[in-house]
């Protein structure tokens, strides 16, 4: 079997869970009822043994082509045999009582042999269900307190601890299949009807991405079609990775995706991050998607609740806070990539960059017309409160380093943005009962700290910790937050040190992981939405024709079906890391809006939102 690749996986998702389709037909990635559910499907960690379903023709050599269905995330993949082709047709629908996994095998052309195999391993692949038969014929897995449903019309039989199926499609006839998680204690779920559900499910989808309204371009401005294409797609997919109950928004779907192959790099980034979240937030906002923003914002403020001077940076889907971190022993990992990691131990992090972030989003969404919470304002004020001395401390960083705390620069930088932020609020909006000229002052005082610690005369730039000489990536979204003027030349230096300090065949890297000091070992690849902050950078310093020739090529980097993961390893030429990336797809969205605004003559705002 030829080796499987992170980007041969396209996302189906209900906006609370999510799974992971390979090119093959292949289920290999589910957590049920949650995103953050122990996974029934473990094949993407491990092997088929862990946890899969497959619909596939019996010819292994049936050439195969996908798409998403236009403007949705119903994902269409045909297989092509001598005898025929077929159309398998994978969507979860918007959640009614409980969550479904919809398949239909279309018939094409003349007449194809299909095997369906199922094997349900709950638990992250350790946990046998036990099977039985439903009175209308049915099966029922169930163990523990899950309960999962499979209905179709084909013959189901058990074989060797799965449920399997061979059948035949003729051109012109559907066969369904329908899995459906319910809890184990209650009732079998009742059946839906799979046609209602397709259609249900693909006007969810067009009528939300038809709501795009990209407020970030200016007046006639308009952007190429492919990039138009890629930015619905990549709009389309942060919706996928938020959880409609709470309004919480995951960083990526899955778990322990290697930052480089047979590295130790592999983190649980199905939490919410509150600066992921606020980037997306910011996509979705400048795209005119304005109810994902409040959605969040409620959220946020009951997760923090009264604890807004021991803010995480991250909190659980409902805003859990204990997140511990543990390893999967019998998991061997994506391409032996271990450990399997479940939990994320940086929730307990100092990350001081979060508090700009958070405070960024809140202006820019009052400024977008969204209206005002008393509860919000009075939270923001409470983590002001604690940022007047936090601000001074050393912390883990944006990138949540391992190892020792430092002064990372562009954590202070966006301290004060905290600041200048919310003082924005406070005088535009007139919100009132805080102390504006204190706040103006530790702006001040946080201001003339970077400028004297933070940049390195020798090195000519702002680098990644005060008293140190590296550089760091971060440092590109300087022009985008306002502390300095995009023709400031500590500006233009920074960039351009970057530049020939960070970029390694054309591509961004965070920061270099071989001299240690994030306390981690091994490499990792290049950083996707550090390369689209370069595109970025660039366009603020003139140089545009650079940023849409690297803004073209990291549109080159997507799946075929428009998804991209964390990291790339140019080298190799495969994608890296936790998929698809909520990082990644707001940085494209981002660069895409910019860039088509710099080629049409708008020019570039000193101050716009983050990202």
């Amino acid at each position: 079997m030829a080796e499987c690749r992170i980007e041969d996986f396209a996302l189906i998702g209900d906006c609370e869970t999510a799974a992971l389709v390979g090119r093959d037909g292949s289920i290999d990635w589910l957590c049920w009822p949650r995103f953050d559910s122990p996974a029934c499907f473990s094949a993407l960690l491990g092997t088929p043994d862990h946890g899969r379903w497959k619909i596939a023709p019996e010819d292994v050599s049936a050439r195969m082509s996908r798409r998403y269905r236009p403007h949705t995330l119903i994902l269409e993949t045909r297989f092509e045999t001598d005898a025929g082709a077929v159309t398998l047709v994978d969507f979860m629908p918007p959640r009614g009582t409980n969550s479904d996994v919809v398949r239909l095998v279309v018939g094409e052309r003349g007449s194809v042999a299909m095997r369906m195999e199922l094997v349900l391993r709950f638990g992250y692949g350790a946990d046998i269900p036990w099977v039985s038969r439903a009175e209308d014929g049915a099966v029922r897995a169930i163990a523990g307190p899950d309960m999962v449903v499979l209905r179709s019309p084909v013959e189901l039989r058990g074989e060797d601890m799965r449920t399997v199926a061979e059948f035949t499609v003729e051109a012109g006839q559907t066969i369904p299949f329908v899995l459906t998680h319910g809890l184990s204690h209650l009732p079998i779920p009742t059946a839906i009807d799979f046609e209602v559900a397709l259609t249900e499910t693909e006007s969810f989808w067009t009528e939300w991405a038809g709501r795009y309204r990209p407020a970030a371009l200016d007046g006639d401005v308009r952007m190429p079609k492919p990039w138009a294409e890629a930015v619905e797609r990549s709009l389309i997919t942060l919706k996928a990775l938020t959880y409609a109950p709470t309004g919480g928004i995951v960083a990526a779907a899955t778990t322990s995706l290697p930052e480089w192959i047979g590295g130790g790099r592999n983190w649980d980034y199905r939490y919410c991050w509150l600066r992921d979240s606020a980037m997306t937030l910011f996509a979705l906002m400048n795209a005119g998607y304005m109810d994902e923003a409040e959605a969040w914002r409620d959220w946020l403020v009951r997760a923090v609740a009264g604890g807004s001077d021991r803010m995480q940076i991250m909190y659980g889907l409902a805003g859990e806070r204990r997140l511990e971190e543990w390893e999967i022993d019998w998991l061997p990992g994506f391409a032996g990539s271990k450990p399997v990691r479940i939990g994320n131990g940086a929730h307990g992090q100092l990350q001081l960059d979060v508090y700009g972030e958070v405070m960024s989003l809140l202006h820019e969404a009052r400024v977008g017309g969204l209206p005002e919470s008393s509860q919000a304002w009075s939270m923001q004020k409470g983590m002001l409160k604690a940022l007047e001395t936090l601000w001074r401390e050393p912390d883990e960083g944006i990138w949540e380093v391992r190892g020792a705390s430092r002064h990372f620069t562009f954590s202070k930088i966006m301290a004060w943005t905290a600041f200048d932020r919310c003082i924005r609020s406070a005088e535009e909006f007139g919100l009132d009962e805080c102390p504006i000229e204190h706040w103006k002052s530790i702006r001040d005082e946080i201001h003339r700290d970077v400028c004297a610690r933070g940049f390195d005369l020798e090195v000519g730039a702002y680098v990644q910790a005060y008293g140190e000489t590296a550089l760091d990536a971060s440092l590109l979204l300087l022009p985008r937050v306002g502390f300095l003027p995009p023709d400031d030349p500590r500006i233009r230096s920074t960039i351009e040190a970057i530049e020939r300090d960070l970029v390694v065949d054309g591509l961004v890297r965070r920061y270099h992981t071989s001299e240690g000091a994030d306390g981690l070992h091994g490499p990792e690849g290049a950083f996707l939405a550090c390369s689209f902050w370069l595109a970025d950078a660039l366009i603020s310093i003139g140089r545009v024709s650079d940023a849409e020739a690297l803004f073209e090529r990291l549109l080159a980097l997507r799946s075929d079906v428009g998804l991209l993961a964390e990291e790339y390893d140019p080298k190799a030429g495969r994608q890296l890391g936790n998929t698809p990336q909520a990082f990644s797809h707001v940085a494209l969205v981002n660069t895409a809006h910019r860039l088509a605004e710099a080629k049409a003559g708008a020019g570039v705002a000193a101050i716009r939102p983050l990202r």
